[in-house]
């Protein structure tokens, strides 16, 4: 399902509703929220001519707006020759599709837009298959907008369908099987995924994640730790497939660390249901990097946002260390992070780095205690393996065997003492 053509740029008009008889419980102010949306349109090939935030006593079940509401930014949308508009909301396929019919431009939701970004992000063969899947339960839910051909049957035997089934019917059963094939191919990624899991864990090197709201800056900083080469720009959810690197820390302990998507308020339902196996990543981490934007007056907010996905995702009970990023252009920010127990960086020049690291190794430290083991002189991959794991006190040589005084996790101790 392509909305916007990848190959030119799209003259676009983005609205954000208030409705005023409403509860609500998000704390994002409009003009932050209308601000967040333009910058995902902003992600994409699309030039945002018309921004609005419009004051709703009530939601019209029929077109969301209301009819003259609709009249007026239908006339706005021809002046500016707009192409197509975003409703940064949740719409009804109904909704969705008589806006269209009259504005007559293409309407895409808040939920449609992100699947968009997320479509034209993905570069692994897992990432464009979790892509797919969500597009297609979207899809799925809107065949009123997708097809124009609602009303015609047609008979026929077997899987052409049944006499007088009609051509909708036929079209949600091909999405659903193409939702089952890539079920089954995600089923086989999240196998593998499981194997290169088992293999890390059986290494024993821990994972740190890094996770936040997107735009936080976790790649840049995720390059800075790992001198990796993520993909890093100014943009919303410039990082869609996780990376992850091996990083000798500066007392030498190695840890892997991995970069992940980031997070976003309201992020779609059909988004989290399929980057399950994407996500489950970061809730077998050993340890969460939760990047703030300190440079952003929404970064509380945003704070919140990012700890209901982990809540979700079963991932609120892994340990966390907050980092406090963009210092150096951090002017005035909504957190009071200096009373905290967090770090303050800046990804992009380096500073406060040496902390942060330091703030890892204390933490898999305080886990540690001192380890007594006999290895053969002549065994150097064991010898390799505990001075990457832990922090080798003495070797002494008698004979043949090292006898080595090494500081050590429980789990890493049991790990090394059952593999010989």
């Amino acid at each position: 399902m392509e909305i916007i053509p990848k190959e030119e740029r799209t003259l676009c008009g983005v609205l954000h509703v208030v409705v005023s008889d409403t509860r609500h419980n998000d704390e994002h102010t409009p003009d932050i929220q209308l601000e967040e949306a333009v910058n995902l349109c902003e992600a994409l090939p699309l030039d945002v001519e018309l921004q609005q935030i419009i004051k709703l006593h009530k939601i019209s079940p029929r077109t969301f707006l209301g009819k003259g509401k609709v009249e007026e930014i239908a006339t706005i949308i021809h002046e500016k020759q707009i192409e197509l508009l975003v409703v940064n909301c949740s719409l009804s396929p109904t909704q969705q599709r008589n806006l269209e019919v009259a504005i007559k431009v293409k309407v895409i939701d808040r939920t449609g837009l992100i699947l968009e970004i997320f479509a034209d992000r993905a570069r692994t063969h897992a990432g464009r298959l979790q892509v797919e899947m969500a597009l297609l339960r979207y899809q799925s839910n809107r065949l009123v907008r997708t097809w124009t051909h609602l009303e015609r049957q047609r008979g026929g035997l077997g899987k052409t369908g049944g006499p007088g089934e009609r051509q909708i019917e036929l079209d949600r059963r091909m999405i659903r099987d193409q939702i089952d094939k890539i079920r089954k191919e995600l089923e086989d990624v999240e196998k593998t995924r499981t194997l290169h899991r088992k293999a890390r864990i059986k290494s024993g090197l821990p994972v740190v994640a890094l996770v936040g709201y997107t735009n936080a800056g976790k790649s840049t900083l995720f390059n800075k730790i790992s001198g990796g080469d993520a993909f890093v720009k100014d943009m919303l959810f410039a990082t869609l497939d996780p990376l992850m690197r091996k990083v000798k820390l500066s007392s030498g302990r190695e840890v892997i660390i991995s970069d992940t998507v980031g997070f976003v308020s309201d992020l779609p339902h059909e988004l989290v249901t399929s980057f399950h196996a994407t996500l489950e990543e970061v809730t077998h981490a050993d340890l969460l990097l939760h990047v703030h934007d300190s440079a952003s007056k929404e970064a509380e907010i945003q704070s919140k946002d990012v700890h209901k996905v982990l809540k979700s995702i079963g991932a609120a009970s892994v340990p966390c260390i907050e980092i406090y990023n963009k210092q150096d252009i951090a002017e005035e920010s909504s957190l009071d992070w200096q009373n905290s127990d967090g770090v303050g960086v800046s990804a992009l020049t380096g500073q406060g780095v040496d902390k942060l690291e330091d703030k890892i190794e204390a933490f898999f430290a305080g886990n540690e205690r001192d380890f007594n083991f006999v290895v053969p002189a002549a065994d150097g991959r064991r010898i390799a393996w505990l001075h990457a794991h832990g922090d080798v006190k003495e070797m002494n040589l008698e004979d043949e065997d090292y006898h080595i005084k090494v500081l050590l996790s429980e789990e890493d101790a049991a790990l090394f003492a059952t593999n010989p």
